[in-house]
């Protein structure tokens, strides 16, 4: 059949246009069916509780069940892997949080690139560590403790809830600038590390705030600083260790991911519905409760965040030559 110089206009014309409208209509209608959102860490955990309040969310929002599915194991490689794996169409997210920028360094021999194959959809949240003491280590101050550190060469143990966790490189970056060197003690978790840091065996922790913080306020512990860039709201009377090592910040983070080459669109409508929980007071209020901060962001800056994490704790991990269990 043979067209007229018109009608191949107008066909040109519409074939032209439909990659913009196309987009539009996608985000529309996403989701149509219900979302999986993998977790690579434990029920019961903060980033069991944050992800399922931001599912609730998301799902009143959307119309459709964000589903959490819990897959820990392995520094969340194993879930992080599920995801980077999964079909890119919006329907399986991950719960990403500063253990990928970490693994990125840390193991060698993953079978994925977390910055190159996982797409940063939405940051959520903060969380600062806490610098603490048990009542027998005479130290009062950041500056004590270095004194206290470089008297007892070797035998300052410095407790975590496991290798290769930001509490954990927290510790060795603390290491590096203060010019001490502390004997890390990893335990399965931060509940044993605290009851070994009570009791003494341990002298030292750096902790996420929400699991130490009673211990804090019981006087159990005495929080020496905390490693955000300033001081926070729950512990307004402790210094920040960047007041005493200039340059000095560490805190956990977390947020949402997709695999890579998920539409923008649908990217962008994540973020702008988790934007929109992180600025509700009611949901505000919720993840205050659970001792972490606010953290919103575009997909853009919160790639340029993961990067420089991904750096930083990198230089870290080489520096202090640590390795994986």
């Amino acid at each position: 059949m043979k067209l007229t110089r018109r009608t191949f206009l107008h066909l040109t014309t519409c074939a032209a246009a439909l990659p913009a409208v196309s987009p539009i209509v996608r985000a529309q209608t996403y989701p149509a069916r219900p979302v999986r959102w993998v977790v690579p860490f434990p029920p019961g955990g903060v980033a069991d509780i944050v992800a399922r309040l931001m599912g609730q969310w998301l799902s009143e929002r959307f119309g459709q069940p964000f589903v959490i599915d819990n897959r820990p194991g392995a520094g969340g490689n194993i879930g992080t892997e599920a995801v980077v794996r999964a079909v890119p169409d919006g329907y399986t997210l991950l719960w990403v949080s500063s253990s990928n920028a970490i693994s990125t360094t840390l193991y060698d021999k993953l079978n994925f690139d977390f910055v190159r194959d996982i797409a940063p959809a939405a940051s959520i949240v903060r969380t600062p560590l806490v610098m603490a003491v048990n009542r027998f280590v005479p130290a009062k101050t950041v500056s004590d403790f270095v004194v206290y550190a470089k008297g007892n060469p070797g035998k300052v143990n410095m407790a975590s809830g496991g290798n290769g966790t930001t509490a954990h490189l927290a510790g060795e970056m603390f290491n590096i600038m203060a010019g001490i060197k502390m004997v890390h003690v990893p335990y399965r978790g931060s509940a044993p590390a605290l009851t070994d840091l009570i009791g003494g065996q341990v002298q030292v922790i750096f902790d996420p705030l929400p699991s130490s913080i009673e211990h804090i306020k019981a006087d159990k512990l005495r929080a020496l600083a905390v490693t955000t860039a300033t001081r926070v709201e729950a512990l307004p009377d402790v210094p920040s260790v960047g007041e005493f090592l200039p340059g000095f910040e560490a805190s956990a983070w977390q947020g949402v991911g997709v695999p890579k080459n998920t539409p923008a669109e649908i990217v962008d409508r994540l973020n702008k519905e988790i934007n929109a929980a992180l600025a509700d007071p009611k949901f505000k209020a919720r993840l205050a409760d659970l001792g972490s901060s606010l953290f919103a962001s575009s997909p853009a800056d919160f790639r340029m965040f993961i990067a420089a994490e991904t750096e930083k704790w990198g230089k870290v991990i080489r520096t202090a030559s640590i390795k994986p269990d």
